[in-house]
């Protein structure tokens, strides 16, 4: 199926009863959890229309939207010339961005699971080449083993209860390619003395219930045991607050 282009967000809501009625988009199920636990921010039309501001996205990461974004693009490098994965769409210019530095033999394969979610991502990046934009579900992806230099999964995993968020992290491995980079950018722990610790928890609580797990324990902590991994980089931001961890498998 060729993928639908859109040129405005204006085209996003009326568009969705199509994506939903294709044989493709339907066959893939957006999960309970994400349905009863963040309808308000991903799955329903109006969520675009309030969170696809650059401004908000940086105000929500309390200014650190761009350090972070151009922490995760360093790690492919200033020209891309490979197969890259992005597991869920991602409010903001972050995909924009990695989409410049793709050089003459680099591809990006995006994939989320909320239909509004693919079609506000067609809008924002248009007519854009070698970009392909794809219903899936991250905890069961239709690539195949070792198909992909580089795995970026940007601020998805504080969105799923433990069970998607291992099978999230198993899949992205998975499709890693050996001696390839699966890097995740999160949140982490803050440090005792940064204050964000204290107002952050009554709001990760509050609006991300799955949240308070990466403040419990590391991004390693949920990789398979059955795929073995060459390294294992971790930084942190922030005070803390945010995280990056890149493994070469």
């Amino acid at each position: 199926m060729t993928p639908k282009k859109f040129t405005t967000l204006a085209d996003v809501e009326p568009t969705l009863a199509v994506l939903q009625a294709e044989p493709s988009f339907a066959a893939v199920p957006v999960p309970k959890y994400l349905q009863e636990t963040y309808w308000w921010a991903y799955t329903h039309p109006n969520a675009v229309r309030v969170f696809e501001r650059q401004w908000l996205v940086n105000l929500i990461l309390w200014g650190n939207f761009a350090r972070l974004r151009d922490a995760a693009l360093a790690e492919m490098g200033d020209v891309i010339d490979a197969k890259v994965l992005q597991v869920a769409c991602v409010y903001g210019n972050f995909t924009e961005h990695l989409v410049k530095r793709l050089g003459p033999n680099g591809h990006l394969d995006v994939i989320d699971v909320a239909p509004v979610q693919i079609a506000n991502m067609h809008a924002k990046l248009k007519d854009a080449g070698k970009v392909t934009v794809q219903r899936q579900d991250s905890t069961d992806m239709q690539f195949d083993n070792a198909s992909r230099d580089t795995v970026i999964v940007f601020f998805l995993l504080h969105e799923q209860p433990v069970e998607a968020r291992h099978k999230t992290i198993a899949e992205a491995l998975r499709v890693t390619k050996p001696g390839g980079k699966l890097i995740f950018v999160d949140y982490h722990r803050p440090v005792a003395l940064n204050p964000f610790r204290y107002i952050m928890v009554p709001i990760l609580t509050t609006l991300e219930p799955f949240a308070m797990d990466l403040w419990r324990g590391e991004i390693t902590d949920w990789l398979p045991a059955d795929i073995p991994v060459t390294q294992v980089k971790k930084e942190t931001y922030f005070g803390g607050l945010y995280q990056k961890v890149v493994i070469t498998r």
